[in-house]
């Protein structure tokens, strides 16, 4: 037996080492009962109650995934996303003030417009990565939550996760990470300072485009985090069983794709840099990127499997090229082995930051050469 702690890459493929106890099988079985036998004396000696607030195979996959964060209260897996991220906003009291970043997943930035108001919620955006901008933003004393993405989604602006600690924490706020498109290959927020983080597990933790979830991961298990089971437990918000084995699954292979992802995201960076047809490449592991150098400080084992192009020509020319991609993908989602292409403008609409000119690239597994050069060839189609 080894004499040290095993790699963070050695424990997520075997999936903590978890053999079943029955079989000896070294996939873990699918655990689906809704209900648990009660002891004698009507107690619950397994732990398990019932399957709305717990299950194993959920508990496998969230120890895998609080490992990978470096989560001392743990992971809590959700039927989605959207489901995770809404659940820290909801564990607050009505009239409490967030910050959140102006740059940030589409979806929950309608939500924090709309439903989080309703809620009660004071919302208010900033550029995070601009400090003295979030720095304005907070509210000593008053703010509670300050929410921040990064890499944000899609012009990839990058947020220092230590500094905006400090800059929460001194308020008295905590400090969320949406690092769904860094992963904890990349970055781990609560090792920065973070308090919450949190991953649209649907895309790169599981990888195959066949999963719906989110997960959340806690630097301390006190009240708050607290709270946010509760949300969890009372609104039925827990993964199913089965998508929490897929995703285990997934997080089997997370440390070899996302090498492939990012290392094929830089490559494609740097040349289409180069192409005449592209104006812009937005991607934190070029030199010329605004925030490259925190990403450099803050990121390991390279830059992430997501990048941007503004295109020649604009919004025309753009959404022509899109529409002349073989081995890319026209598709929501992003973070799969397979390679996908987005126009975000027209899927965000009115209101959008996103440039008209852009196209959002999720890069997957495949040949790097296949995938630039059928880049190559939309963008000349998309000024035919």
């Amino acid at each position: 037996m080894l004499q040290r702690p095993l790699h963070p890459r050695s424990l997520a493929a075997q999936a903590m080492g978890k053999i079943d106890r029955e079989t000896k099988a070294v996939v873990p079985p699918i655990h689906v009962s809704t209900t648990y036998l009660r002891d004698e004396d009507n107690g619950y000696s397994t732990g398990f109650v019932y399957g709305r607030p717990d299950n194993e195979t959920i508990r496998e996959a969230e120890s895998v995934l609080a490992m990978l964060e470096e989560a001392k209260a743990g992971a809590l897996l959700f039927g989605s996303g959207m489901a995770a991220a809404t659940a820290v906003f909801q564990a607050l009291a009505p009239g409490d003030h967030v910050v959140a970043s102006k740059v940030m997943y589409w979806a929950l930035r309608s939500w924090l417009l709309t439903e989080a108001t309703r809620w009660g919620l004071r919302v208010d955006f900033a550029e995070t990565d601009d400090l003295a901008a979030l720095q304005a933003a907070v509210k000593p004393g008053v703010t509670k939550l300050v929410w921040v993405e990064t890499p944000s989604n899609p012009l990839w602006t990058i947020t220092d996760i230590a500094a905006a600690a400090g800059i929460a924490h001194a308020a008295g706020a905590r400090l969320a990470v949406d690092s769904t498109c860094a992963s904890p290959v990349h970055t781990r927020p609560l090792t920065l300072g973070a308090d919450i983080v949190m991953h649209a597990a649907t895309k790169v933790l599981n990888g195959h485009s066949d999963v719906v979830a989110g997960v959340l991961c806690g630097r301390e298990d006190d009240e708050f985090w607290n709270g946010i089971k509760t949300v969890r437990k009372m609104q039925g918000g827990i993964l199913g069983p089965f998508e929490a084995y897929l995703l285990m699954r997934g997080l089997r292979t997370l440390h070899l794709r996302q090498e492939r992802q990012s290392a094929s995201a830089m490559a494609l960076a740097q040349r289409l840099s180069a192409h005449p047809l592209v104006a812009r490449v937005l991607y934190p592991g070029l030199p010329q990127h605004p925030g490259h150098d925190i990403a450099a400080r803050q990121m390991e084992n390279g830059f992430g499997y997501m990048l941007s192009v503004q295109v020649t020509g604009g919004e025309a020319a753009a959404v022509k090229a899109a529409a002349h991609v073989g081995l890319y993908k026209r598709a929501t989602s992003l973070g799969g082995v397979e390679s996908l292409i987005e126009h975000r403008a027209s899927i965000e609409g009115p209101g959008t930051p996103c440039p008209a000119d852009l196209l959002r690239l999720s890069t997957g597994i495949e040949d790097i050469d296949d995938l630039y050069d059928d880049l190559d060839q939309a963008l000349k189609a998309g000024h035919r």
